[in-house]
């Protein structure tokens, strides 16, 4: 089909549609997105009752409707499915938080609508819509070119294919492909369901993989449930080997198997990554998958843009260089001619306003303009002056421009002295260039633009490196530039010059893959050099957060453990990114680290406390029935203790903590270490208490077990405070819902022991007597801990407690 039977058919022209027409035919065809198929929230609830650990807990319930034993029914079918509904709500919460977060990130397109161009988002476009394609952009629909020079699209996302393919006027675009080349206008004529390929383009792509970080806590999840069930597989042979009741001990070693797996771990692992994405979007920093808060709390290296982020992306113009007696006037004006507004480009924005008239452009008419690529490195336009003849300008590199001269030579001496004394103070280079009737390139000069450091770039600079961040800049611009930035910012004078180095297929000498780790900045630096730089310094093993803004820098996003694209950035830039910046500046990205450590942190403390309670659980239930023939607690209260712990233990995720000056890792070591320390102290707790009360009080056993019952619930959820600072317990104050949390499932577990709900009642007396003596030992542990950290990891326990301490008095709110 012709392009002009096209626009019969759409009923459109190159001038767009009107709003109104817009508006009914997005009634008609309706949104450009496909319907997510959503999951039936009824079936996502029942799915929670099918696995390993629901099948568990079934069965102890059917065991128990088996024996008759009612309460034990009521109480574990409550276990069952309160475990269903916490996990649901708070993955739907979740959930919402991530929808929330993409909906920010919505593509938006360039439509002429009404004859002006405006930027709705892509769902909004509809069949006949005129739009406006530029380097670096997701094509939103499937479309027509209109009239323009040829573009380069990658479908290598759609077809497979690693080229990018060369797309004329006339000819389709699909809908996913990203512009590497060129500017266009297009018609689009198909949306949503009905493009080629049947979907637009994903910019937020959901995270199947598995970071470093759910990895450890996956790791620990493992090692509980091979302890529980070797421990529980004893309890359950001694057992049958006495002679009890198979029903009684079938249903026990299920109910004591499922409160010592980490039911809730997944879920408060979703939690409080939730909240951190949260907590970053306020902060202007869209997390695009939540694995890469975790990846953040380890980046040791952050190579940051210069433009925009070190400094304001506020370009200002100076006193031009002109050779050949050109006027200065003249050589802006020349400079404006090769720029287009339109496009909202920087460098464009401040050559035209260094024009001394706004009426200076109205004599000429603009034939043809070729907007920068990363292939030409220039902009170029062919001009019809008053006169009504024609004269092509071009603005650009200086090298770029110095190589299409033909007075090169007579003046590269001068202008090479030019661009270095303006790098000298700081200003980047353009060069000038027109080429009249002749056909014949002539440099007219440089114009000398300065981008000043950002306010808070020095003092931010200043802050990551004393969190143990290294901030090297990338930046495109000469050396003497990057050196006069990096002076004004104390970042350090050792910049290397990135055209030196190698591709991604090539490895370099140890000697510059050493001086690439040394550097404290790189200029006249490349897209492929960057993928380049992620590359050397991953090899040497650190963790290495990337910022980019171009359709080219996404390889080097992707491959950095941290991809950052930064405020402005191109869609693809956005979609190969970890995490988006809404915002300009470096300050972003350090409270981003900032956040990401907070989590570490509480999932530390987490997990350490987890072992440390199922250590204690089921060390001391295993012990009492081996060597005293005596079931402690009984089935019932087990499951009154998981219930009441995993309802209190997601307030975690809300925690107060402090973020250590250092890039975090798992030291697993000191997990396994401090948590089996204090689980082995809570055993021999909980054995005086059994002692006291067998031997020296002389209770029967009924009132044993519930005393047990009160112990480990009070003394188990003590250990939080225990487990979340690693200096004394109150060097960090808690957060408000973490205490409110704790104390409020103590004070129902003292009243159900007290008054005896499912169990004997234990009265006020002996209730105030577990809870001073787990307050003695909750100091003992303290203690304990605090000699553990000593041993185990002393450098760490040294650094730790100063940091708590000097900051005890003002605890940072998660």
């Amino acid at each position: 089909m012709s392009m002009a039977e096209l626009q019969a058919k759409l009923g459109s022209s190159p001038n767009g549609l009107t709003q109104t027409e817009a508006q009914k035919r997005l009634s008609q065809y309706g949104p450009n997105e496909l319907e997510e198929k959503k999951t039936n929230e009824v079936l996502k609830f029942l799915s929670y009752f099918w696995g390993p650990i629901p099948w568990m807990i079934e069965a102890a319930v059917i065991l128990s409707a088996v024996a008759q034993h009612w309460p034990d029914f009521d109480i574990i079918l409550l276990l069952l499915v309160a475990n269903a509904v916490v996990g649901f709500w708070e993955e739907h919460q979740a959930g919402n938080a991530i929808a929330a977060l993409k909906a920010k990130l919505a593509v938006k397109a360039r439509v002429e609508r009404d004859g002006k161009w405006v930027e709705p988002p892509a769902r909004e476009l509809v069949p006949g819509d005129v739009i406006r394609l530029r380097l670096g952009d997701i094509v939103p629909a499937d479309a027509r070119l209109l009239e323009g020079d040829p573009i380069e699209v990658d479908q290598s996302a759609l077809t497979g294919e690693s080229l990018p393919a060369t797309r004329k006027p006339g000819e389709a675009i699909f809908s996913g492909s990203i512009v590497r080349q060129g500017e266009i206008g297009a018609m689009v004529y198909a949306t949503g369901a009905g493009t080629y390929f049947g979907k637009t383009a994903e910019l937020v792509q959901e995270a199947h993989t598995v970071s470093h970080f759910q990895r450890a806590v996956l790791k620990i999840g493992n090692y509980l449930i091979v302890l529980a069930v070797a421990l529980v597989a004893v309890i359950l042979a001694v057992a049958l080997y006495r002679g009890d009741p198979l029903l009684t001990t079938l249903q026990f070693a299920l109910v004591l198997t499922v409160a010592a797996i980490p039911v809730a771990m997944p879920t408060v692992l979703s939690v409080t990554m939730a909240v951190g994405a949260r907590l970053l979007a306020k902060k202007e920093a869209i997390v695009t998958r939540l694995s890469a808060i975790e990846e953040l709390a380890g980046v040791d290296i952050l190579c940051s843009d210069k433009t925009g982020t070190l400094t304001q992306n506020k370009l200002t113009l100076g006193d031009p260089f002109c050779l050949d007696g050109t006027p200065a006037g003249q050589v802006i004006l020349n400079a404006a001619l090769a720029s287009r507004a339109d496009d909202k480009d920087v460098i464009d924005l401040a050559v035209i306003g260094g024009l001394q008239s706004d009426q200076a452009l109205k004599s000429y008419q603009v034939v043809h303009f070729q907007p920068f690529d990363a292939v030409q490195k220039r902009t170029e336009a062919t001009v019809k002056g008053a006169d009504g003849k024609e004269f092509k300008v071009a603005k650009g590199a200086p090298q770029v421009i110095l190589a299409l001269a033909c007075n090169a030579e007579a003046v590269k001496a001068a202008v090479d002295k030019a661009v270095g004394d303006f790098a000298a103070r700081g200003f980047r280079a353009l060069g000038v260039a027109r080429a009249d009737g002749d056909g014949k390139w002539r440099i007219l000069g440089v114009l000398p633009l300065f981008d000043p450091p950002r306010a808070d770039a020095k003092a931010t600079v200043a802050t990551a490196r004393a969190m143990g961040v290294s901030v090297k800049m990338v930046t495109g611009d000469a050396i003497a530039i990057a050196q006069e930035t990096a002076k004004k910012l104390s970042m350090g004078a050792n910049i290397l010059d990135a055209s030196g180095f190698g591709d991604s297929k090539r490895q370099e000498t140890a000697a510059l893959s050493a001086s690439i780790e040394k550097a404290d900045g790189f200029a006249q630096v490349f897209p492929e050099h960057k993928f380049h730089i992620v590359d050397v310094l991953q090899q040497a093993g650190h963790i290495v957060g990337m910022t980019g803004d171009g359709v080219n820098d996404a390889p080097a996003l992707k491959k950095a453990d941290c991809g950052i694209a930064v405020s402005g950035a191109t869609d693809a830039a956005r979609a190969a990114a970890a995490i988006v910046l809404m915002t300009p500046g470096l300050s972003v990205i350090i409270d981003a680290i900032k956040e990401s450590r907070k989590i570490f942190q509480r999932m530390n403390s987490y997990a350490i406390y987890r072992i440390a309670e199922t250590l204690r659980v089921l060390l001391f239930m295993t012990l009492a029935i081996l060597v005293f023939n005596f079931y402690p607690v009984t089935a019932v209260m087990i499951v009154m203790l998981a219930l009441l712990n995993d309802g209190a233990i997601l307030s975690i995720a809300y925690d107060n903590v402090h973020y250590r000056n250092q890039p975090e890792a798992w030291n697993m070591r000191v997990v396994l270490g401090v948590s089996t320390v204090l689980g082995v102290v809570g055993v021999i707790a909980a054995f005086g208490l059994f002692y006291l009360a067998d031997r020296v009080f002389h209770l029967d056993r009924a009132h044993i077990q519930t005393l047990m019952y009160l112990k480990l619930s009070v003394a188990g959820h003590l250990t939080i405070f225990l487990t979340r600072t690693r200096g004394p317990f109150w060097s960090i104050r808690p957060a408000r819902i973490l205490l409110i949390a704790v104390f409020g499932t103590q004070v129902i577990a003292t009243l159900i022991a007290v008054y005896g709900l499912f169990m004997t009642p234990l009265g006020w007396g002996w209730a105030a007597f577990v809870w001073g003596y787990a307050l003695i030992w909750f100091l003992v542990n303290d203690r304990v801990k605090l000699l553990a950290y000593r041993i185990l990891d002393p450098a760490g326990a040294k650094a730790k407690h100063k940091t708590e301490t000097a900051l005890g008095l003002k605890p940072q709110a998660a």
